[in-house]
């Protein structure tokens, strides 16, 4: 591998199993064995109390929650969230006080485990459906957010809490990751593109922080590598096999090389999580390509690189990989498709993540060979997108307001036809004419971030309940 490779993070949850003394014991007792069983299954880390801390390990009285809460703060640092488990009707001041005192701020599921029909007398009836309305009614008045499980109640060991985790552990991650975001800044925005705007303070009050680099410093560390570093080399053959292309010319295969080890370099010493590029006109003025093809590289290797730097567009590429553990595209919202008031076209011209397309080629750039000619302008990805679902998310920083704002749609790319140029694709949405009257009565830019997933639920659930942002769901109640 010759590219870095940003590999999803290991999420590790707290657990805490509830009791309720006058329900029976042996259900809790088996439930704390069931979830640390469940952890175990799906690979995910887990803090519990011991079964000798408290009466099976679980949490019924204060003095159960005092433990458990000295468990969390002392593991507080690995803990990206919480599950709260009731195999009986639990104390729902248990589970209350635990997160209270602990103090971690993260999100919460809840889970109650579901009566069996010829299991309702006193040995094995549970009333968990009961309690978890307790549970979440003492969390409300406690000002504690959570999420619930999709179906009221569930066993621990159904595929439906399986599922169930998978989603949550995609909105722990979201949330971990945006409340200590590093994000880099190659160059300036293209003095026409004030939409792209930002404001890095609001951005920084948030927790992402944003390391700007100047173009000139990062030529002059091109100027200083040497044709015969090995590096280099390494980084040609990655290219070379990255995508087909017609041509290769060995003096922009070098230079976008050159440009990628740069880049990759920066991006290590600083620990950044994606970054934003300047990709006209500096570099083809001053280098001689177009960056589209090393971006497209970083980005099928989970760290997202945006045009025109759109840092906000960068941040929403971001939660849509958290969200879904793949590589995420940014576009614009480009065209018309015919008449149909529910289709258009979403465009680049382009850099777009490789796994995004049905087939792709490496070419001259179509645009910008126009205007500067085809010698400065090697490296754009090309090709239509795959027919899949998506989610589409902008976000921005409303500084007007002082407050961060996104954008949420799902749709679906689709077969009809269109023969055009870049990284395209005809995209299906419902009601879209009233998104785009969103779009443009709420001042959001014409870039959009895309996945070839469906996560806007996930993605609403991290950014409206846990981070607080001014979240516009298009397609939530649709």
């Amino acid at each position: 591998m010759s590219f870095i490779y940003k590999k999803p993070e290991k999420i590790t949850f707290g657990i805490i199993v509830g009791n309720r003394d006058v329900f029976p014991d042996d259900l809790a007792k088996q439930g704390r064995l069931e979830i640390i069983e469940l952890m175990e299954v799906l690979g995910y880390d887990y803090v519990i109390l011991g079964e000798n801390d408290t009466k099976f390990g679980v949490v019924e009285t204060y003095e159960d929650a005092k433990k458990c809460a000295e468990l969390f703060k002392e593991k507080r640092e690995s803990i990206s969230g919480v599950l709260l488990c009731l195999p009986n009707f639990s104390d729902e001041k248990g589970f209350a006080e635990t997160l209270k005192m602990a103090n971690l701020n993260v999100p919460v599921l809840i889970q109650a485990s579901s009566d069996e029909i010829n299991k309702m007398g006193r040995k094995y009836r549970r009333d968990a459906f009961c309690g978890k309305i307790s549970v979440t009614s003492v969390l409300y008045q406690y000002g504690i957010p959570f999420t619930l499980t999709e179906y009221h109640t569930c066993s621990i060991k159904s595929e439906q809490y399986k599922k169930d985790l998978r989603k949550f552990e995609k909105i722990c991650r979201i949330v971990k990751k945006l409340r200590n975001l590093r994000v880099g800044q190659i160059g300036t925005r293209p003095n026409a593109f004030n939409t792209v705007r930002y404001s890095e303070k609001i951005l920084e009050f948030n927790g992402i922080s944003v390391e700007p680099i100047d173009m000139s410093e990062i030529f002059g560390e091109i100027n200083r590598l040497s044709d015969n570093d090995p590096n280099i080399q390494e980084k040609i053959d990655f290219i070379k096999n990255y995508t087909p292309t017609a041509q290769f010319p060995e003096d922009g295969l070098l230079k976008l090389a050159k440009l990628a080890v740069v880049v990759e370099n920066w991006v290590i010493e600083k620990e950044l999580d994606g970054f934003a590029f300047q990709c006209w006109p500096s570099i083809q003025d001053n280098f001689g390509i177009v960056p589209c093809a090393v971006m497209s590289m970083f980005s099928e290797g989970l760290i997202p690189a945006a045009c025109e730097v759109d840092i906000s567009g960068l941040i929403g590429m971001l939660i849509l990989q958290y969200a879904s553990d793949t590589p995420s595209a940014i576009l614009d919202w480009n065209n018309n498709y015919g008449d149909d008031p529910n289709k258009m076209v979403l465009f680049h011209c382009s850099n777009l993540p490789k796994s995004f397309f049905k087939d792709t080629r490496m070419t001259i750039h179509p645009i910008i060979a126009d205007q500067k000619g085809g010698d400065v302008s090697f490296g754009a990805i090309q090709g239509r997108i795959k027919t899949r679902p998506c989610t589409l998310l902008r976000i921005e920083t409303d500084d007007i307001f002082g407050e961060l704002k996104a954008l949420i749609a799902e749709g679906k790319y689709t077969d009809d036809p269109l023969e055009t140029f870049g990284g395209y694709g005809v995209v299906e949405i419902p009601n879209l004419q009233d998104l785009l009257k969103t779009l443009c009565l709420g001042g959001f830019a014409h870039h959009i971030a895309s996945s070839l997933n469906e996560v806007g639920d996930i993605i609403y659930e991290a950014l409206f309940k846990y981070l607080g942002y001014n979240i516009i769901y298009h397609n939530q109640y649709t």
